[in-house]
């Protein structure tokens, strides 16, 4: 079982930054890749950015040059740091455990709420 918290959300002007943190419990947290999805009033939940277990990254067009995704298998701990932030990155960001087997459950976080206005 894996459970993952989010932190670090929070109103910020448009061309802020904010840093979300995801911790996540159990000692297989390294076997995971790690993704943060967020999804708008009214809109879908997209994938924002991912990282595997061998720390190969990669990001919807829209936040490429801006965010960043990272992880650290010591502290059981992914980050997204979000810089160059606009008003269309206003959403609730989850965390997600991806399982490398299918047969293994994916899990995500409760939501942390972004919210991007001056």
């Amino acid at each position: 079982q894996v459970q993952l918290v989010e932190s670090g959300g929070g109103l910020v002007q448009p061309g802020g930054s904010l840093r979300l943190s995801c911790v996540a419990s159990g000692s297989i947290f390294r076997l995971y890749a790690m993704g943060w999805y967020r999804q708008a009033p009214g809109k879908q939940r997209e994938l924002v950015a991912r990282i595997t277990s061998g720390d190969s990254t990669n990001y919807t067009d829209s936040v490429k040059g801006r965010f960043t995704i990272s992880r650290d298998n010591i502290k059981n701990t992914v980050v997204l740091q979000m810089n160059s932030i606009k008003p269309e990155d206003t959403a609730v960001y989850y965390c997600n455990a991806d399982p490398p087997y299918r047969a293994w459950p994916r899990y995500w976080g409760q939501g942390t709420q972004v919210t991007v206005s001056s």
